[in-house]
Formats: structure tokens, C-alpha cells, sequence
């Protein structure tokens, strides 16, 4: 069983979405069954069958987060420090083809989300930069080509 590194941020958002589906979600959609079935003929009925979808669904997620959460080793960032990119880092990057900067967080898989500034440590890109100083330059092989980047902070926030 292999563990996951997550941040305490995204320990907690998996903890509270396993806690909405067990006692939010399941119940709802259990009302929503009990209503179906009220309706008469199951064979026919779209309401139920929707409302079982939904229920496979939900319980299929709820399996996942308990495994994901059982399997969590979180990492206090805070505690961290030092000029190496590890886990936890908020490292500030110049794009060399572009001079375009971005800042990326390398977190754990299940709160990765570029968009917001959280990159995966098992993407090319955070993979690439584990272990890596500032001033280091970073070659990576993406699914949209080959990027170079230069690191220029490297943080624990």
C-alpha cells in the first residue's frame, strides 16, 4: 500500500467531500429512490434508473476517497524549508521560450489543479523539478511538447 503525499489543504478538501457524500449525498439519493420506486413499474422508470446511477456513482467516489484518505501521508509545508524543490515547494518559474512566469505548488495527485497554481508531483513537469535549485534550468518533455523553464524561487509557504 503505497502512500499518497498531500497537504494538509487538500487532506482536509478530500475529508469533507468523503463526509458531503456519506451524509449528504447518500441519503438524498436514497429519498430520491424511495420516490422512484413509489412511482410504480422500475422497468420504465427513467427517475430510478437516474437515481441508481447516481447512487453507483457516489458510493463508487465515496470507496475511492476512503482509500485515498487511508493511504494520505500529510505534509506539514510549513515545516519545510531549504533552496532544493521538494514537496510542499511554491517555486516561481520563467518560461525561456516565452519569458512568461508562472508559480506552481508541487502537491500531491488528488489536489493537483493547474488552473489554481497546484501542480501534481507525478506530472512531467513536477517530476522534472524535484530536486532542482534556483538559477537550475529544467528541460521537460509535456504531452504538448518539450518546454524549457527556468527556476528562479523556490518557497515553503
Amino acid at each position: 500500500m503505497d502512500k499518497l503525499p498531500m497537504t494538509a489543504a487538500g487532506h482536509a478538501a478530500l475529508e469533507a467531500e468523503f463526509l458531503r457524500r456519506q451524509q449528504v449525498e447518500r441519503p438524498r439519493i436514497i429519498a430520491a429512490i424511495a420516490e422512484a420506486r413509489s412511482h410504480g413499474d422500475l422497468s420504465e422508470n427513467a427517475e430510478y434508473h437516474s437515481a441508481k446511477e447516481a447512487q453507483s456513482h457516489n458510493e463508487g467516489r465515496i470507496v475511492e476517497l476512503e482509500d485515498l484518505l487511508q493511504r494520505a501521508e500529510v505534509i506539514d509545508v510549513a515545516k519545510l524549508n531549504g533552496t532544493t524543490v521538494k514537496f510542499g515547494a511554491t517555486v516561481t518559474l520563467i518560461d525561456e521560450d516565452t519569458e512568461k512566469q508562472r508559480v506552481f505548488q508541487i502537491v500531491g495527485e488528488s489536489e493537483a489543479d493547474v488552473k489554481s497554481g497546484k501542480m501534481s508531483i507525478t506530472s512531467p513537469t513536477g517530476r522534472a523539478l524535484i530536486g532542482k535549485k534556483v538559477g537550475d534550468s529544467v528541460e521537460v518533455n509535456t504531452p504538448g511538447g518539450g518546454k524549457s523553464y527556468e527556476i528562479v524561487k523556490v518557497a515553503y509557504i
